[in-house]
């Protein structure tokens, strides 16, 4: 499955629309560190591997701005931990 990423500034968003749902990553940008807050994805797309296809295209994103990815969601911190081989991407 592949998915556009969209990068929501007005809302401090990284998002997919997908049928009609949205699933998103909100942000913070704080000197360049990308303090990665929430992760949503609607039930109607749960359980499809669609929140770490949405973290890794994010993550993928700010390593392009050159910035650095803070995890503050438990998703995200539970996927930092799973995968240390993308260490150099968190701050």
């Amino acid at each position: 499955m592949s998915n556009t990423l969209i990068h929501n500034a007005d809302e401090c968003k990284y998002e997919y629309h997908i049928d009609g749902h949205v699933a998103y990553i909100t942000y913070d940008d704080q000197d360049g560190n990308m303090h990665l807050t929430e992760t949503q994805v609607p039930e109607a797309l749960a359980g499809k591997g669609l929140a770490r296809m949405l973290l890794e295209d994010v993550l993928q994103e700010i390593k392009k701005e050159n910035k650095k990815a803070v995890a503050k969601c438990s998703y995200i911190v539970k996927y930092q931990e799973k995968h240390p081989e993308a260490s150099d991407i968190f701050a």
